[in-house]
């Protein structure tokens, strides 16, 4: 089989590019080229990128390939430049969509691939959602061999799964649980969430490659394991040795606080999800994400303490962090007692 992967060196790519070659697939990446320290050995890069359509066309013009998976597309313009790349070029078209298009809010927490999609609180869940429809149509008028995958909260060796960070990851929330100092979880931190790793998540993505039965097909690709944000953050704390000193503080009061958390928050992680994976085990016979939380991250943690580049500080953020802590434990302080 041969493929080619638009990206292919993050969080969740990065685990299928290293699995790929291992079962055989004679694997090509399409990106700039900027992280080639995390290509294997045998895998072939073409430096480009993908938004120079006429340049792209030219270096691939004399290949074809049996999948093309696109890792990084989020807008229906990128969809509809890959339409015109790939048309008669690929065997199947593989989009990277996500599970934050899943209705919110929720009519049901549990989540099979038949609940609506549509997500009023955050732009970039809508733009994967008018993606998926874009290549659906396509797919039913010109037959363009699409698949839709959707992940939820994957992770990999290069950030820590967390509730609630600033823009630069998550390495000033471990820091501040490994020096006891008070963090913030959404709600009263009991919602029940779904963290996968990147290794189980590539096992099913290359269950699907050259799949014909997935053809014409949106699957998402899970864990199977619930925790709370709670139960999230303990075992974070007890992965360095700490037991986290949580303050918790309603989700609409942090959107008021930061518009980033509007999607990421009320679009997506306050809401409890449980998601059933019946159709990606059915197409993928075999398939069990085998990564529990509490070993993943414990890896995660270990990378990023032997990596000083994913160590970088967030001095705006704590600064945030300690202001929001400070004046939702005065409000609190001053409750009128009944």
């Amino acid at each position: 089989m041969k493929a080619l992967f638009i990206g292919g060196t993050g969080t969740i790519s990065t685990a299928i590019t290293a699995l790929a070659p291992q079962c055989g697939i004679d694997l090509y990446l399409l990106n700039r080229g900027n992280r080639t320290h995390l290509v294997p050995e045998g895998v072939h890069v073409i430096e480009a990128d993908i938004n120079n359509e006429a340049d792209v066309r030219e270096k691939l013009k004399d290949l074809t390939f049996d999948v093309v998976a696109q890792f990084i597309a989020y807008e229906t313009e990128a969809i509809k430049r890959d339409i015109r790349l790939f048309t008669g070029k690929t065997k199947q078209y593989i989009f990277i969509s996500s599970a934050s298009a899943y209705q919110k809010p929720l009519s049901s927490p549990f989540i099979t691939e038949s609940t609506p999609l549509y997500n009023p609180f955050w732009e970039y869940s809508r733009n994967k959602i008018a993606c998926e429809e874009l290549l659906m149509d396509a797919y039913r008028k010109d037959s363009f061999p699409i698949t839709i995958i959707r992940p939820s909260h994957t992770y990999g060796n290069f950030d820590v799964p967390l509730a609630i960070h600033g823009k630069n990851g998550g390495y000033s929330v471990i820091n501040r649980i490994k020096n006891g100092k008070k963090v913030i979880v959404h709600g009263d931190g009991n919602s029940l969430w779904t963290l996968t790793h990147n290794t189980d998540f590539a096992k099913a993505f290359i269950g699907l490659m050259g799949n014909i039965h997935a053809i014409g097909e949106a699957v998402h690709i899970t864990s199977d394991e619930s925790l709370t944000w709670n139960q999230i953050y303990a075992i974070i704390g007890n992965a360095l040795g700490v037991k986290p000193n949580i303050v918790h503080i309603p989700s609409d009061t942090l959107a008021k606080s930061f518009d980033g958390f509007t999607g990421d928050l009320l679009g997506d992680k306050a809401h409890t999800v449980i998601f059933d994976n019946s159709k990606i085990k059915r197409l993928v016979p075999g398939f069990t994400a085998t990564v529990r939380y509490d070993q993943g991250v414990r890896t995660t943690l270990e990378y990023i303490e032997n990596h000083p580049e994913l160590q970088r500080p967030d001095p705006t953020f704590d600064e945030w962090t300690d202001k929001m802590i400070e004046s939702i434990e005065a409000y609190e302080s001053n409750l009128p007692r009944l």
